[in-house]
Parts: C-alpha cells; structure tokens; sequence
C-alpha cells in the first residue's frame, strides 16, 4: 500500500506562509523555514507596533495641548485637572483638535479650566 503524505494540505499550508512573506529579501520570501520565523517576527512587531501608535498620538495630543495653554497662562497638569473639575467630558484628541480649528472654543474652556482651578 501506498504512504499517504497528506501533501495537499502541506503545500496549501506551506504557500500560506510563503504567501505571507512576500516582498522579504533573500531566502526569507523563499525558504518555508526562514519565512515562517520572519512572519512570526513580524507579527510580534505589528502586535507592538498598534500599541506604541496610542501611546504616540497620545504623547503627541498632550505636546499640542501643553503648547496650546501655555498661550492662556496655564500649565498642562492644571489645564487638565480644571477640565475635570469643570465637568468637561472632552478628551485630549478633541481638546487638541479644538486648540488647533477652533481657538476661540479652546479660549472658553481654557477660561473655565482657570475658574474651576481657582
């Protein structure tokens, strides 16, 4: 009787990962052990890469802040707990959004920052 390789699914599974490693150099888009390794790394930096893009914006929505109250003689720690004490419920990517397209909004609760805080 003939041994059965089950070959079919190995190819299918083999070209998964070859698929996946297109446009890697060298033996990492032709050789299934390479590329399977580099696809796993590859993943693992993606994985981390969508974590440290929230920690970015983040970092860069509060540099946007900090620049935008010390303009109304705030500092950024006391901009932020006055928002709260306000009663604000904005947070800090629409709070930057409004320091750059709408200044005149971002004066006002900057003003009512500075009363709360008072």
């Amino acid at each position: 009787m003939s041994r059965a390789t089950n070959g079919p699914a190995t190819r299918q599974r083999r070209n998964r990962v070859l698929k996946r490693a297109k446009g890697f150099r060298q033996g990492r888009r032709n050789l299934y052990k390479m590329a399977s390794a580099t696809t796993l790394r590859a993943d693992a930096f993606a994985f981390s890469g969508r974590q440290q893009k929230k920690r970015h914006f983040r970092s860069l929505w509060i540099t946007r802040l900090t620049a935008a109250v010390r303009q109304h003689g705030l500092r950024y720690s006391v901009f932020i707990h006055g928002v709260q004490k306000a009663g604000i419920k904005l947070n800090r990517k629409e709070l930057s959004e409004l320091a750059i397209h709408d200044p005149t909004v971002f004066a006002a609760i900057c003003t009512k920052a500075k009363a709360a805080v008072a």
